[in-house]
């Protein structure tokens, strides 16, 4: 299991031109070969009067799923470079498809290389992407007399707080990276004289997108 990895969150598109020839980048995220095929379908039906529809994917959390086409462009000059660029940008479970509407002019090998290359570069550059990580759920829970030491342990830490309940007794629920969470468990159990129970009830994937937590179906944008 990875720990944390970057991933597509909104996958949108990209454009270059590239000697009046139209390069067009479409990322999307994927989780299984399915929808990857799927996607790439989807992609020659919208386009289907282009040129080309060149595509590359890694999908699984060691790229075990990896794929890519020239889709009649010379052998080398585009599927491989565009996975060369997912690589190159450490992506997983991400699809893009790249279509190419001739304008005319040849580019040569080393043209086509980059212009596929440039066109990937650009889709990422317009698409949302997060880095998604493995983390615990810990619920705390305390008289009102350890609520100010543990209120200030989570501020300095800058853990998230899920959900917190007052009733005659206080309850939160925080949000900790896999590598964080014994010593934080630790610092709880020093700072409250072990006074305040605390219990692991889930373990989930979850990214920081502009300030809130992403989890579960939130993290297919």
């Amino acid at each position: 299991m990875l720990e944390r990895y970057k991933t597509v969150y909104r996958g949108k598109e990209g454009e270059i031109i590239e000697k009046k020839s139209r390069f067009i980048a479409t990322v999307r995220l994927v989780e299984t070969e399915e929808e990857a095929l799927a996607f790439i379908e989807e992609m020659k039906k919208k386009y289907w009067n282009a040129t080309h529809n060149c595509f590359a994917y890694v999908i699984g959390e060691r790229r075990e799923c990896v794929r890519c086409s020239d889709d009649g462009e010379p052998s080398g000059t585009a599927g491989k470079p565009m996975l060369d660029v997912l690589r190159g940008e450490d992506m997983y479970n991400t699809a893009v498809v790249v279509t190419r509407y001739f304008g005319g002019t040849l580019l040569g090998t080393g043209g086509l290389v980059r212009a596929y290359s440039k066109a990937v570069q650009e889709g990422l550059a317009q698409s949302d992407l997060i880095e998604k990580q493995y983390g615990n759920i810990l619920e705390i829970g305390t008289d009102y007399n350890g609520v100010g030491k543990i209120q200030y342990l989570i501020g300095e830490n800058k853990i998230p707080v899920l959900e917190s309940e007052y009733t005659d007794k206080v309850r939160f629920r925080v949000l900790l990276p896999l590598s964080e969470t014994e010593h934080f468990q630790k610092l709880l159990t020093e700072a409250t004289n072990a006074r305040a129970s605390q219990e692991i009830v889930d373990s989930c994937y979850y990214a920081v997108w502009n300030g809130q937590i992403l989890m579960g179906e939130e993290l297919r944008g």
